[in-house]
């Protein structure tokens, strides 16, 4: 599971508890703490999740790096984690700073639930429709954004998209990173979500494959349909890395990917696009949950759904490009 779930010696509660790091993937040290601490909390929201009581953040100081680059950098980062946190609802405590080669940044969430407040992920059922919260494509984003500076991966991809298209798509998957799922997480008691787990390191598949593993019932998922952040199919295609399409393209801090009664989805998709939740939280349908055997696939042609950057225009969409919240399966 994405977090762990220990039954307390006292008055039925459990103790829901995660922890994550890694290395810095965007510029900006400040949406680095955000989306380390985004990241962390995820794993709670993949179990719905969505207080937290508690956090730790863990952090290791770069030893190469000049004095006068820690002093700037370092307090950047910490502030990053620390909004994140407060935009959580949570505060961080305490923690442990280390000195080594390299920047790491991560921590541990905790929090002591009653057994209405999470959702264990093993009760999909046949029939179920398969919803995603983000986007994918930000492993493709940041590669991307890395290659403008240097010419030999820059020219394998410079046929398929612009320099511009670049730094959009890198910015809109620096906000999705940052973007707390607690939203999505509030969502699934709401909507009677039946399993949920957050897409990141193992890419759609791989996080598919596990859930589907997890699953009481005979079930398979099946995907359909690829949402992606504008462009970075093409990039994908045209680097011949990542295998965005092929659903093992790592992620950041992504969605959840979570299994609801069909007749809840559409309202799921839309509830969550609501201005009463501020900007920035999007879903669509992905997939449906079928007799199987607890494995997950993608259909040989998945149907691509470009994502258009925020502060992009619609010209940088592909004339077969499909938007909707609500794509047919």
């Amino acid at each position: 599971m994405d977090s762990c779930v220990i039954p307390l010696r006292h008055g039925g509660l459990s103790l829901v508890q995660t922890t994550d790091f890694f290395y810095p993937l965007v510029e900006d040290p400040y949406m680095m703490g955000r989306i380390a601490c985004a990241n962390v909390l995820s794993d709670l929201y993949a179990m719905g999740v969505t207080e937290c009581d508690n956090m730790l953040m863990l952090l290791s100081v770069s030893q190469s790096m000049p004095e006068e680059e820690r002093e700037k950098i370092t307090p950047l980062m910490i502030k990053g984690f620390r909004d994140a946190a407060e935009e959580g609802g949570t505060a961080v405590t305490g923690g442990q700073t280390v000195v080594n080669p390299w920047i790491i940044i991560g921590g541990v969430a905790t929090v002591v639930c009653q057994p209405n407040e999470f959702i264990l992920p093993d009760s999909a059922v046949v029939g179920d429709v398969l919803v995603l919260t983000k986007p994918l494509g930000t492993q493709v984003a940041v590669n991307a954004h890395q290659w403008l500076d240097n010419p030999e991966r820059w020219n394998k991809i410079k046929m398929v998209v612009s320099r511009e298209e670049v730094e959009l798509g890198y910015q809109e998957a620096m906000f999705n990173m940052a973007t707390l799922n607690r939203i999505a997480a509030g969502l699934m008691h709401t909507f009677n979500a039946h399993a949920a787990t957050d897409i990141t390191g193992f890419g759609i598949l791989g996080h598919s494959q596990n859930l589907a593993k997890q699953q009481r019932n005979e079930v398979s998922f099946v995907i359909h349909n690829l949402p992606i952040i504008a462009k970075m199919a093409a990039i994908s295609k045209a680097s011949g890395r990542f295998g965005l399409l092929q659903g093992t393209s790592a992620e950041t801090s992504g969605g959840l990917l979570i299994c609801l009664p069909r007749e809840q989805a559409a309202r799921f998709c839309s509830e969550i696009k609501s201005s009463k939740y501020g900007e920035g939280h999007q879903a669509w349908i992905v997939g449906i949950v079928e007799k199987g055997n607890r494995t997950a696939r993608i259909i040989d042609k998945p149907r691509v759904i470009e994502v258009l950057p925020r502060g992009a225009t619609a010209t940088l969409a592909p004339e077969n490009s499909n938007a909707s919240s609500e794509p047919s399966l």
